[in-house]
């Protein structure tokens, strides 16, 4: 599969443009990064849209976190591996010194920019049609496996079920706190710590940070051999 088609030159390699090449190269344009916010929203409808209308049994608790495991930075990134994405890729130097193109962040984001690009130019359906045939196999996959293991953590949010040992065994829901932040402004990474009755039980690093505190609550359940 390949990338979808983007005829106007200059949206798609907006779409390419990592910030670090824009940085360098300031003449030929702008980066992804606002391309990427609304291809971020384009992903969350279609896919919302998919599920709703292949799973009518599931509860909106399944759909949120089916669709949370489709559009995560891990299966985005896939999805780039899966269509070449990498290889095409406009980045700066030091991107490209740090493998840049083989980094699930910058490959998600992209993924992201090019979806809006597409979106943009021609429109609601013409995305969803690419989408489907992308992302149903995986969900379908991951429906399958949620059920040979009732406790699948494709389909159930780490946070949650944390919350639910926590109130379970104290009566009290964990608090997360960001503790750290490293990196360039276009690639930081957050550390989060998670608390419980003002115990630390864990902590997780993302260059988000909600994806930080899902890392942080992994390792707890990790630690516990809940997850």
């Amino acid at each position: 599969m390949a990338l979808p088609p983007i005829q106007n030159t200059a949206l798609r390699q907006q779409a390419l443009t990592h910030r670090s090449y824009a940085y360098e190269h300031p003449s030929e344009g702008e980066h992804n990064e606002r391309l990427e916010f609304l291809g971020d929203a384009v992903l969350g409808f279609v896919v919302g849209k998919l599920l709703y209308q292949k799973y009518p049994d599931l509860s909106e608790a399944q759909l949120t976190r089916l669709r949370a495991a489709l559009v995560d930075e891990t299966q985005l990134a896939k999805f780039a591996h899966k269509i070449g994405l990498g290889a095409q890729m406009r980045l700066g130097k030091g991107a490209e010194k740090e493998g840049g193109r083989q980094k699930p962040s910058l490959l998600s984001d992209t993924f992201e920019a090019v979806m809006g690009a597409y979106f943009l130019e021609s429109g609601i359906e013409a995305a969803q049609a690419y989408i489907e045939p992308l992302f149903m196999p995986v969900a379908a996959e991951k429906i399958a496996q949620a059920h040979a293991h009732s406790r699948s953590p494709t389909l159930v949010d780490p946070k949650n079920q944390l919350q639910q040992w926590a109130l379970e065994q104290f009566g009290e829901h964990p608090r997360y706190f960001i503790i750290a932040e490293s990196g360039p402004d276009h690639e930081k990474i957050f550390t989060a710590e998670v608390r419980i009755q003002n115990r630390v039980y864990g902590t997780g690093r993302d260059r988000r940070k909600q994806e930080a505190e899902k890392r942080a609550a992994e390792a707890v359940l990790q630690d516990l051999e809940l997850h």
